[in-house]
């Protein structure tokens, strides 16, 4: 009996122990590159500043990038693998992601000064915390210490939301990765700037249901802007803001935009149709929202953090690619 009981306890103890130890290795932390690397961060800021002056929609890239990234699998650099045609980057979800060449350039500069130390997982997360604050968006400090995957398949990247989804899968896709409505509010308004294209558009201007018609979301006002820019039959390649009057800036104009029916995309749109969502969208206007209310910027900084932390690979799992786009 007393044997049995031992063994029990030496059961529960190696649990413990592992538990612990399992969250030890999950953790990311601010400045982990402080004594290995230290001017980590400030290179690849260097590296989004120089890429935006010739290319501002950049920002919006990279930040699109990071939410790509760590949908599928966790925020472990997999999305950025290249050297194999079944690579994750590759499927139908990704189409549009863009920002890789910014990536590789941060990499190339730091493995010159700090060879083996910084994850392109890590590089991605960096770039797009640049990005929003170059957008003139909040200035937030990033966790770090993820380490890149072993594995991109394209596959994996079967379930990615898409523009077409209704709010309930919407809603699913994201409590998958831990991720809450208010989550999904705030990181769909990163789409406060960047461009999307006619193509992904089609359907809801003109097939939005079976005998064809448009999504009658769409303001009145709106949607002869939207048929002009996006004509039917015409280039699907034709890009427009996601954040009709504010593209460019970082803001919770998108929010307003989604509330008065002139959100672009329709998995945006979508947000005003659940109750969670909305009231989430909500609670960012109102006459005393700016003395009283929930910030949006703080909201979403936290959001973005939350996000950076999927299924996040440290400590001895993974590895550090020496290029980001091959395994090592």
């Amino acid at each position: 009996m007393v044997s049995k009981l031992m063994q029990v306890m030496a059961l529960v103890l190696v649990l413990i122990f592992g538990f612990f130890i399992g969250i030890s290795k999950a953790q990311l932390s601010v400045g982990f590159y402080t004594e290995t690397c230290p001017d980590a961060e400030s290179i690849v800021g260097a590296t989004v500043r120089d890429a935006a002056l010739s290319n501002p929609n950049i920002l919006a890239v990279l930040l699109r990038l990071h939410f790509h990234d760590c949908y599928v699998q966790g925020c472990d650099g997999s999305i950025l693998i290249d050297n194999d045609p079944d690579a994750e980057k590759h499927a139908f979800g990704h189409q549009g992601v863009g920002g890789y060449e910014v990536i590789e350039i941060a990499k190339e500069k730091l493995e010159s000064q700090c060879p083996g130390v910084v994850s392109c997982a890590d590089i991605v997360a960096l770039a797009a915390r640049d990005a929003v604050a170059l957008a003139n968006g909040p200035a937030y400090q990033v966790p770090t210490g993820r380490r890149d995957g072993r594995v991109s398949n394209i596959s994996l990247a079967a379930d990615m939301p898409d523009v077409s989804d209704s709010i309930q899968q919407l809603k699913s896709k994201f409590l998958d990765r831990g991720l809450s409505e208010k989550d999904l509010v705030l990181l769909s308004a990163a789409h406060t700037i960047g461009t999307t294209a006619c193509f992904f558009m089609t359907d809801r201007l003109y097939n939005f249901f079976p005998g064809g018609g448009s999504d009658p979301s769409i303001s009145p006002e709106f949607l002869p802007e939207l048929k002009a820019k996006c004509p039917q039959d015409g280039d699907v390649n034709v890009r427009l803001p996601m954040d009709q009057g504010s593209g460019e800036t970082f803001d919770k104009k998108i929010l307003e935009n989604i509330r008065g029916g002139f959100a672009v995309l329709q998995s945006d749109a979508s947000l005003m149709e659940d109750e969670a969502t909305k009231s989430v969208i909500d609670s960012y206007f109102g006459p005393l929202n700016s003395q009283f209310g929930p910030s949006f910027e703080e909201d979403f900084v936290n959001s973005m953090v939350k996000m950076g932390q999927i299924g996040v690979e440290t400590g001895s799992d993974g590895e550090i690619r020496r290029v980001c786009g091959a395994f090592n």
